[in-house]
């Protein structure tokens, strides 16, 4: 994996992890944060949906949406784990 593949995970990260706190509004926890919810929630997203049948396609387009739905649901249970401590 080049240095361009880290910067493109990174950048996808970043902004599905964006994507994901505007959503589920002011869950995010800032640019680093954001940047992990993204790139974990593109790995509960990439193996979520393909177990119930989603795609999106190739492109960087839906691998944003992709990790943004898998942020979605990264911070949904983060939030629920929150409520419950």
């Amino acid at each position: 994996m080049g240095v361009e593949s880290v910067i493109v995970w990174l950048i996808i990260g970043a902004v599905a992890g964006w994507l994901a706190g505007v959503i589920t509004k002011g869950a995010g926890f800032g640019l680093v944060g954001n940047i992990v919810v993204g790139v974990v929630g593109a790995f509960v997203a990439g193996w979520l949906l393909p177990q119930i049948g989603l795609s999106f396609g190739g492109g960087i387009i839906a691998a944003i949406i992709n990790a943004a739905i898998g942020g979605v649901i990264v911070l949904v249970v983060l939030s629920l784990i929150r409520r419950a401590a």
